[in-house]
């Protein structure tokens, strides 16, 4: 039998973490794109968010993608190790994993995985990287969530993204906040998650496993998803979106709790679908063709959300 604990037959791990609309996805899509050294393997906790061009899918399973280049994309469903392990029985094709965390989780339990299971003997931890939006992280506050501060003080590299949206004044403060608080910081800046991947990727810097070697004591409160009072609200409707009212729900009536939202929306005045992505007052919303029939689907994530306030709200901007 071989020895499957021999740093070179272990699988490298990048986990990838940062709060809400910080740009994970946007990295992702961009390492999928441009990861050649190895064949990826990609774990998210949905699909709807990775941009993969159709000519490039060979299978797709209910919770798996696989790529012409290699690469194959999972969904964690409830089990991340057994995510893992599905991964891991491809290990003959996949060389490299990276795992997308929730925007509000802690990433150290999501760490502990790898390094405190029998999954240690299979992977090798390789950085915690954490994506920042420059522009709406302040030090003072950092999102009023233990959670995000728990991403900088564990993540190996900070990736300041979204540098084009600030000022230099505001990207030197931000650098010197998260020097006072994470001795040694490594801090990249990227727009639109655009970083040189030699210096991200399959690079050993992952600190937290030599301290779970040296004995290191970790809380074993923080095991557990700390989610700071986030939520999610869900609505859908087979019914068209009025666009005005729509745009008047978004400028007036879009509380300030509501930090993320996603979706796919269906417009009366368009016949395209629309894929919608807010993070704090930014949003975007891009065209695409229907695969299926129209219809709406949003998220919206914040901390004590008026369920019934903003689904009511949603429910007028639909057309009568």
């Amino acid at each position: 039998m071989s020895n499957l604990s021999t740093a070179d037959q272990k699988l490298p791990v990048t986990i990838i973490t940062g709060f809400l609309g910080s740009g994970k996805t946007t990295l992702l899509n961009y390492i999928l794109q441009n990861f050649e050294a190895y064949k990826v393997a990609v774990l998210v906790n949905e699909f709807g968010d990775i941009n993969i061009d159709s000519q490039f899918l060979i299978t797709v399973e209910e919770d798996m993608i696989e790529l012409t280049n290699g690469c194959i994309c999972c969904t964690i469903n409830d089990s991340l190790s057994d995510a893992v392990y599905r991964v891991l029985e491809r290990r003959d094709r996949i060389e490299y994993l990276v795992v997308e965390t929730t925007g509000v989780a802690d990433p150290l339990p999501i760490a502990l995985t790898f390094l405190g299971t029998d999954l240690r003997d299979l992977t090798q931890l390789d950085a915690i990287l954490t994506v920042v939006d420059a522009e709406t992280f302040t030090p003072d506050e950092h999102y009023n969530s233990g959670a995000a501060m728990n991403q900088i003080l564990y993540g190996d590299i900070i990736l300041l993204n979204k540098t084009d949206l600030v000022s230099e004044r505001k990207l030197e403060a931000l650098e010197k906040y998260f020097y006072s608080v994470k001795n040694g910081a490594r801090i990249l800046r990227s727009q639109h998650g655009k970083v040189p991947l030699s210096l991200i990727l399959d690079i050993n810097l992952s600190t937290l496993d030599s301290a779970l070697d040296a004995g290191t004591q970790l809380n074993p409160n923080t095991q557990h998803l700390n989610n700071d009072g986030f939520m999610s609200v869900s609505f859908q409707s087979d019914r068209p979106i009025a666009l005005k009212k729509f745009q008047q729900f978004l400028d007036y009536q879009l509380p300030d709790t509501v930090f993320r939202a996603k979706g796919v929306l269906w417009f009366a005045e368009s016949p395209k679908r629309h894929l919608f992505q807010l993070s704090g007052k930014r949003f975007t919303i891009d065209d695409s063709e229907w695969t299926t029939a129209p219809k709406n689907q949003i998220v919206l994530i914040g901390r004590k959300l008026d369920a019934l306030f903003l689904l009511q709200s949603l429910n007028n901007c639909l057309t009568k």
